[in-house]
C-alpha cells in the first residue's frame, strides 16, 4: 500500500511539473512580426513590391518600367546595375544607382538634350547619359 501511495505522489509532482511547463511555455512574450511589404517609405511607396517615390509625377512608380540605361562600356569590365529614366514633358528624372536622390533633368525644347549640372542626357541611338562630358550610361 506504501508502495502505491508512494507512486502515487512521485506520479503527480510529475504530472503537475509537466503542466507547469507547459504552461509557461505558453505564456511567453508575444514575438513582433514582421510583415512582408510592410516596408512602406516615408511616401508610402512599399519597396519590396518594386516601388519608388517620383518627385516629377509625384506618386509611386517602378522605375524598372522606365527606361533602362546600362553603364558605358569599358574594356574588363562588367556591372549587375542600372540605371533608370522616366519622362514628363520637358523633363527627365533619373534614377542612378551612384545616387540617393533622383536627379530631374530638363531641356529647352523637343529634341534638346535634358540637363542638370554637370548631367547630360541626349537623345541619340536611344539615350546616352555623360557626366562632366564623359559617357557613364547608354540605352534605349
Amino acid at each position: 500500500m506504501k508502495k502505491i501511495f508512494l507512486f502515487l505522489i512521485i506520479a503527480g509532482t510529475f504530472s503537475c511539473s509537466k503542466k507547469v511547463s507547459q504552461e509557461n511555455a505558453t505564456v511567453k512574450e508575444p514575438q513582433e512580426k514582421k510583415l512582408v511589404g510592410g516596408d512602406s517609405d516615408v511616401h508610402g511607396c512599399k519597396g519590396s513590391a518594386g516601388y519608388t517615390w517620383s518627385t516629377l509625377k509625384k506618386e509611386c512608380i517602378r522605375i524598372f518600367e522606365g527606361t533602362k540605361l546600362s553603364h558605358a562600356e569599358e574594356t574588363g569590365k562588367s556591372y549587375t546595375t542600372a540605371a533608370f529614366v522616366i519622362f514628363d514633358g520637358n523633363k527627365a528624372e533619373l534614377f542612378l544607382d551612384t545616387q540617393k536622390e533622383s536627379i530631374i533633368l530638363e531641356r529647352k525644347s523637343e529634341g534638346n538634350s535634358w540637363k542638370k549640372d554637370d548631367f547630360e542626357l541626349i537623345p541619340w541611338k536611344g539615350y546616352v547619359l555623360k557626366k562632366a562630358g564623359k559617357i557613364i550610361y547608354t540605352g534605349e
